[in-house]
């Protein structure tokens, strides 16, 4: 292999002697690249496009997903999106790395009271003793009337905070959940970027 193939700038620093100035200013062309650059394809090649929408926040940002073997390869802004126009925000631009990722938790992990260890539970044994928290900590904390005996139907002893990648929809069965089937006060939402 030759060492202009090897080392580009070298190929370039060729082709400026030879005569090509134009070459030199703009960094294009075959004497920029080696033959691994020749051998490189873009993750988005041969793959399928799907439309959809950034999942963070209330903005509704388009994004372009690509798919490839049945696996996502690469999360684009949607140049067609009237919102963002192709662009997306750090959150949105980290998006595949939310999605692909070998140390993302995919099992459900409890930790018993005074424990020091984390056990794999099932969804269903976690949920269940969610639902039992919470009924709990309700039927407790519950003040049905004020002091004056009006009727106010609040729970103290449960808050929420929502987090940033709750879209509007989910937000409303939320507040609709907590407040009013629940009688939850404290409600905030940290959809901020």
């Amino acid at each position: 292999m030759s060492l202009t193939k090897k080392w580009p700038l070298l190929g370039e620093a060729k082709a400026w002697l030879d005569g090509d100035r134009s070459l030199w200013t703009l960094g294009t062309g075959e004497a920029t690249r080696s033959d691994r650059t020749q051998r490189m394809a873009p993750r988005t090649e041969a793959a399928q496009r799907v439309s959809s929408i950034c999942p963070y926040c209330a903005v509704g940002c388009g994004t372009n997903i690509y798919v490839k073997e049945g696996e996502i390869t690469a999360v684009e802004g949607n140049p067609d999106s009237p919102i963002n126009g192709g662009t997306l925000c750090p959150k949105g631009s980290a998006i595949l790395d939310l999605t692909v990722n070998d140390q993302r938790l995919t099992e459900v992990l409890y930790r018993r009271p005074g424990g020091r260890v984390w056990e794999t539970v099932s969804l269903d044994w976690a949920m269940e003793r969610l639902a039992q928290r919470v009924k709990q900590t309700r039927d407790a904390t519950m003040q049905l009337h004020d002091a004056n005996g009006t009727l106010i139907r609040q729970c103290t002893g449960i808050a929420s905070l929502g987090g940033a990648c709750l879209d509007n929809e989910e937000n409303y069965l939320i507040k609709k959940l907590f407040t009013g089937g629940m009688g939850v006060v404290w409600l905030e939402n940290q959809a901020r970027i």
